[in-house]
């Protein structure tokens, strides 16, 4: 299947590293121009230099795609303005940006919790409401949530953090029937236990510091996630592929829904 998304325009948010630095890659090698997205000017750039064709990491040489520098905290309302004002329309539109973290339950205050809820569910939230109008108007246009298997089967060390991707289930869904007719499809990705950094050193909360990687990701999935059917943590390229699948037109009937890339983690079947 080829993917040609050659003069479309996407944000994605959170994207200077892990699952959304892949998002922004597999989409500028599908041709999109594509903001990237982090809260300081520095981080972005040093994001898209990695990204550059050439660069050790980079895209292709043959990857004529666009990045665009889109700096600006996307929980806050002033980042959000920020980022509206360097990227004023978009036809893709990836809400990636999360925060998670391993707290007993009765331990997570009302900061917590409302710090979570605002990274990972408003942001979101403000930047659809900006960009949906467009899209609705223009008669085309793609809108993802990066969701989690942890909407679905809630984790003891993190009900905060499953909290949040519960409710992009909710998001998506209703928005889906916002733009219902328009051109404009709307869905969400639900992410297994993915290799990224951040989940390093997540393990490493939870397992024996002195293991070696290999050891201590072993140790992570048989003891806190042995649903997973393929027994080993998803690699942050096998949810944009996904992500690059739904923003294509390929994708035109796939709306309202909740796409798992999950490992198959999640046992049970989702309305």
């Amino acid at each position: 299947m080829h993917i040609d998304l050659s003069g479309k325009t996407a944000l994605v948010t959170g994207s200077t590293q892990g699952i959304g630095a892949a998002i922004a890659a597999g989409l500028a090698r599908a041709g999109a121009r594509v903001g990237v997205n982090g809260r300081s000017e520095g981080g972005v750039a040093a994001a898209i230099e990695r990204m550059t064709p050439g660069a050790p990491d980079g895209l292709p040489a043959a990857a004529a795609a666009e990045l665009v520098a889109v700096p600006g905290d996307v929980s806050t309302e002033e980042g959000c303005a920020q980022v509206l004002s360097l990227l004023p329309q978009v036809d893709i539109l990836v809400n990636n940006l999360g925060i998670f973290g391993a707290r007993p339950a009765l331990e997570i205050d009302d900061a917590e919790w409302r710090h979570y809820f605002e990274v990972n569910v408003l942001a979101a939230v403000r930047l659809t409401r900006a960009y949906l109008p467009g899209m609705k108007e223009r008669g085309w246009g793609r809108i993802q949530y990066i969701a989690s298997d942890s909407a679905v089967t809630i984790p003891a060390e993190m009900i905060h953090y499953g909290m949040t991707k519960t409710a992009l289930l909710a998001v998506s869904r209703g928005f889906a029937k916002e733009a219902a007719g328009t051109g404009v499809t709307v869905n969400s990705v639900i992410a297994g236990p993915t290799h990224t950094g951040g989940v390093e050193e997540f393990v490493y909360q939870l397992v024996d510091r002195d293991l070696p990687w290999e050891e201590a990701q072993r140790a992570f999935m048989r003891q806190h996630r042995p649903q997973s059917l393929i027994q080993r943590l998803i690699e942050p390229e096998e949810i944009a592929n996904m992500v690059v699948y739904l923003s294509s037109p390929y994708a035109s009937a796939t709306t309202g829904g909740a796409l798992r890339v999950d490992g198959g983690y999640v046992d049970a079947i989702l309305p």
